[in-house]
């Protein structure tokens, strides 16, 4: 079984039948099925000899960066495709091409069974579509833990915390705090915080709470851990 030399029209024309009524090697979403077979065909089949092909290897392609992370296990290359072997799979026996016209529905046949092919490949990549539609990666995050520091001993540090805790923005969400002093009576305001990476960027954050020229001397990111 299998579709055989995969770097020869044989093969070619095996996978393109194979994949004329089909998205995936196997299933319904791309697998490690998938990428044995796209890394034995090694590079795009013509478009207008194997069509099927063609489309199933740009599509996997797109997910070339993934491949390690799709799913299933890869098996050995003859262990995908047809059953028997692909010259059966590429050539019709003789006796085929000897029928006789009378026999052969030039009209009818051939379109319902592409107009019948079409259909489950739409429903197919309609799921897949709904399924991967579905699958949102969640966004990356990190935990800040950051030092906000007063001019003096008498800078009201209940102010300056209420300050920092007014400034919103979306990724942004305040943690716990404590004062640590520092010497000289002075203490820093430790806050944590946990924001998102693409939507809050840190220096501007800082800057921000800079601007309460009244309270804040400097600020410093004590600690930050990726979740």
């Amino acid at each position: 079984m299998g579709f055989g030399d995969l770097t020869a029209e044989i093969g070619l024309t095996a996978l393109n039948s194979w994949l004329e009524t089909r998205s995936y090697i196997t299933g319904y979403s791309p697998s490690q099925a998938d990428v044995v077979i796209f890394k034995a065909v090694g590079s795009a089949p013509d478009a207008t000899k194997y069509p099927y092909a063609s489309r199933w290897f740009s599509h996997i392609n797109s997910y070339s960066e993934e491949f390690e992370s799709l799913t299933g296990e890869a098996g050995p290359l003859d262990s995908y495709g047809p059953e028997g072997t692909p010259a059966a799979v590429a050539a019709p026996p003789a006796a085929a091409d000897e029928e006789d016209d009378d026999e052969v529905d030039l009209f009818g046949s051939d379109d319902e069974v592409d107009e019948e092919a079409e259909k489950l490949k739409a429903q197919r990549l309609e799921e897949y579509n709904k399924k991967k539609a579905g699958k949102v990666k969640p966004a990356a995050k990190s935990i800040v833990t950051l030092d906000v520091k007063p001019w003096d001993d008498e800078t009201d540090m209940a102010e300056l915390e209420a300050n920092v805790r007014a400034i919103e923005k979306d990724g942004l969400v305040w943690g716990a705090s404590q004062l640590v002093a520092i010497g000289f009576g002075i203490k820093k305001l430790q806050i944590n915080l946990v924001v998102e990476d693409e939507k809050v960027s840190l220096d501007e954050l800082q800057q921000q709470i800079e601007e309460d020229e009244d309270h804040v001397q400097s600020t410093d990111v004590q600690a930050m851990q990726k979740l």
